[in-house]
């Protein structure tokens, strides 16, 4: 699995950033591409299921499904892409993220890390893959500062 990470340090409370990172409902707000969130099944915390509506460069919608692995509050908050039967199978293995947040310099340092491991002739694509997907991690840092700003 390929792994990317991206760490920066954010003038909010770590309180402010759970709250923020552990409510599904909030992703349009700071996830990249997000339009809206669907079907939240949970509390927020592990076993929490949810629909991403991702908005494309053409502007149709396309649903993924994801589901809450493992929340410790204030501290982190692991998601994965649910794959089977979806078309997202013929390419991933597997997609999880992790936002860990800690108390530092009178800010929360917020570390946001993706694995993604690719199928088939997908693969080829891995390196260009994780320089995107870095990409998106530096998008999503800069949501939480935005929406907590």
């Amino acid at each position: 699995m390929a792994r990317v990470t991206r760490k920066r340090t954010l003038e909010a409370p770590v309180g402010d950033v759970w709250k923020l990172v552990a409510d599904p409902y909030n992703l349009p707000r700071w996830w990249p591409r997000v339009s809206r969130v669907e079907n939240v099944e949970g509390g927020g915390g592990r076993r929490t299921r949810w629909t991403k509506v991702l908005e494309t460069a053409e502007g149709r919608g396309v649903r993924a499904d994801f589901r809450c692995v493992s929340s410790a509050e204030r501290e982190r908050y692991v998601w994965e892409q649910e794959l089977i039967g979806t078309p997202f199978e013929r390419h991933l293995n597997g997609l999880q993220v992790e936002v860990r947040m800690r108390e530092r310099d009178g800010g929360t340092e917020v570390s946001i890390a993706e694995e993604q491991s690719l199928k088939g002739m997908s693969k080829l694509g891995s390196p260009l893959m994780r320089r995107a997907r870095g990409d998106v991690l530096d998008n999503a840092l800069d949501g939480i500062e935005r929406a907590l700003g």
